[in-house]
């Protein structure tokens, strides 16, 4: 790990402050449990990094009847455990709890996890393998490489990488939305608009100017929120990252789905909402045939690899399952 310049400013004012005359590729440390592991690998190699962790501002839960609202530095345990969270939107909670280990969660930061980066062993595997995410222009080594857990939806010819976290895929199903600061004062960020396909500067992941801190991740509550369910398929049951996952919400009457959310995981280079899907399903009979064909939708334009197009159909039946098990926590 090279040496870099330390700040630990003590509010959020000080921290932005901090972070407006930082110099170039100063970066904001959080749970930490992404940027060290990064910064020990050689990856991520900032001059500086300014530490948010124990601002309070950050770290509160506030559950209202219109909206939950999540401190980026609230701990994904701590949120994962909410009993608002657990009970008006189990998605939210399942995928933060499917997310990681134990001590990971308990480490990690619900702003944090947003921004973390891909898996691809590729990017993280050094300068020997070509990687346009971690030097644009010198290619992509996946392409025509071992692709098994490579992204399928949202690729590019330069990147194939997947966006590797579950709590994104879950909020993009609620529209969530993401309150900024920066040197240009304070915005807010629809959570669709946060994360951005590769195209041809796969290094460019998200939308954020150098400078901004994530405040806090607002969440409408819906009526939909509390037969919601967060699926999640991978090789082994505990700290393995998914090769589909699925967050679906849904409203039922008489067996004809109303409100419908999809929004898949694992399986893109970013957060994922299937709105075609969706809208197949809105107004029609909640059926085994009807779940499966909303999930061949989803993934039409799938685009195959070498090893990884078995996905394919697993994506197709996660998101069949997902359907079904939100359809009966809907009508419980």
């Amino acid at each position: 790990m090279r040496p870099f310049a330390y700040y630990a400013p003590d509010s959020v004012d000080s921290a932005v402050e901090a972070l407006r005359n930082a110099v170039p590729g100063t970066k904001v440390l959080a749970g930490g449990t992404t940027l060290c592991d990064l910064m020990k690998l050689g990856i991520e190699t900032p001059p500086a990094v300014v530490d948010v962790h124990r601002l309070p501002e950050l770290a509160g839960i506030e559950a209202g009847e219109r909206e939950l609202v999540f401190g980026a530095g609230a701990r994904m345990a701590d949120v994962a455990e909410h009993p608002a969270v657990r009970e008006g939107c189990p998605a939210l909670a399942e995928s933060l709890s499917l997310a990681a280990s134990q001590q990971l969660r308990n480490m990690a930061t619900v702003g944090g996890n947003l921004l973390q980066r891909t898996r691809c062993s590729y990017f993280r595997g050094g300068p020997e393998f070509p990687c346009n995410k971690r030097e644009p222009g010198s290619g992509c080594a996946a392409r025509g490489g071992h692709d098994r857990t490579h992204a399928l939806l949202g690729t590019s010819d330069a990147c194939i990488a997947t966006y590797p976290g579950d709590w994104a895929v879950a909020l993009l199903a609620f529209d969530a939305v993401v309150d900024v600061a920066g040197p240009r004062g304070e915005r807010t960020v629809p959570l669709a608009q946060l994360h951005v396909e590769p195209g041809d500067d796969p290094s460019r992941e998200h939308t954020l100017d150098a400078g901004e801190l994530i405040l806090r991740i607002r969440v409408p509550v819906t009526p939909a929120g509390r037969g919601s369910v967060y699926l999640k398929i991978r090789d082994r049951e505990s700290y393995a990252f998914a090769l589909a996952s699925a967050a679906v919400a849904l409203t039922v009457a008489d067996g004809v789905i109303g409100d419908c959310r999809i929004a898949l995981g694992g399986v893109a280079t970013r957060p994922w909402r299937a709105v075609d899907a969706e809208r197949a399903l809105r107004g029609a009979p909640l059926t085994t045939e009807n779940a499966r064909h909303a999930g061949e939708i989803a993934f039409d334009g799938a685009r195959r690899g070498t090893t990884n197009g078995f996905r394919v159909e697993l994506g197709i039946r996660t998101v069949a399952d997902a359907v079904r098990l939100s359809g009966e926590r809907a009508t419980r």
